[in-house]
């Protein structure tokens, strides 16, 4: 029974809902780099290029034939080259979150302490020290 109650503490720990949420979400955001790379980008770098797809660029090793039952095997370098473009967008993004947190906590760090409140005992100081003066 206590391995149950370690594993609830540990699953409902701060920590690993963050991270579960942050997966559901970088999954999410892997599928809309991929439709950008994909819609977006890849077609103006095709047409740039003169038509070239790159997901459809591959080198063949082995044709496939019908009449003996084989499938082509081939090497799909152009997909490779669509999932490099999406990982460099994916670690700009990255970059420009984690530069966005940083200068918010370097403008945190920056600003000034303002003086902490004189505690009881010493306002109850400075009215005697006033009195004192006053007396003299």
């Amino acid at each position: 029974m206590g391995f149950l109650k370690e594993f609830k503490e540990f699953a409902m720990r701060g920590s690993v809902i963050d991270l579960a949420v942050g997966v559901v979400i970088g999954g999410a955001f892997g599928k809309i780099v991929t439709s950008m790379v994909d819609d977006i980008i890849m077609p103006p770098i095709g047409y740039i290029t003169g038509g070239v797809d790159f997901s459809n660029m591959k080198y063949v090793i082995t044709e496939a034939n019908e009449a003996a039952g084989t499938t082509e095997v081939a090497i799909t370098y152009g997909n490779f080259i669509n999932v490099i473009i999406q990982f460099l967008i994916i670690a700009f993004c990255i970059f420009l979150v984690i530069k966005g947190i940083n200068s918010l906590k370097r403008k945190e760090e920056a600003a000034p302490e303002v003086p902490p409140a004189p505690t009881k005992e010493e306002v109850l100081l400075a009215e005697i020290r006033d009195i004192l003066r006053s007396k003299s």
